[in-house]
């Protein structure tokens, strides 16, 4: 008879465990800085821009970024076809949404010299954390 109810209080206990799922994760991919992407809080997302590292030219993440609303996690590259100097892919930067608002996420396109200098190109996200 211990065995049973030891056996039924583990098997409530697991299920109540399970109940508890984290925030769903949403498979939110923006690359289009036109359109405002809409994420919720605790979930990530990601902003996919085209690129090609092997020649230099590179993104980076300006001043702005609003860490109360999203924060950065990670960034890593994508090819297209293979990776190969020249090719061309995109970089995937991911972000955490954290609370409720608005964000706006610049990246800066710079060229490969060693000599600071403006940015070739600025692009402009916009995100609504619900």
């Amino acid at each position: 008879m211990k065995k049973l109810s030891a056996l039924l209080f583990t098997t409530i206990l697991l299920a109540a465990c399970a109940g508890k799922a984290e925030p769903q994760q949403e498979n939110l991919v923006i690359s289009d800085p036109a359109k405002i992407l809409e994420a919720t809080v605790g979930n990530e997302f990601k902003i996919a821009i085209p690129s090609n590292p092997s020649t230099g030219y590179h993104w980076e993440l300006g001043d702005d970024l609003d860490e109360s609303i999203v924060t950065f996690v990670s960034k890593y590259y994508s090819p297209k076809t293979s990776a190969a100097p020249g090719s061309s892919g995109q970089d995937v930067w991911v972000f955490k949404a954290i609370k409720a608002g608005e964000a706006h996420i610049t990246l800066l396109y710079y060229s490969p010299s060693n000599e600071p200098a403006d940015p070739q190109q600025k692009v402009i996200f916009t995100v609504t954390v619900k």
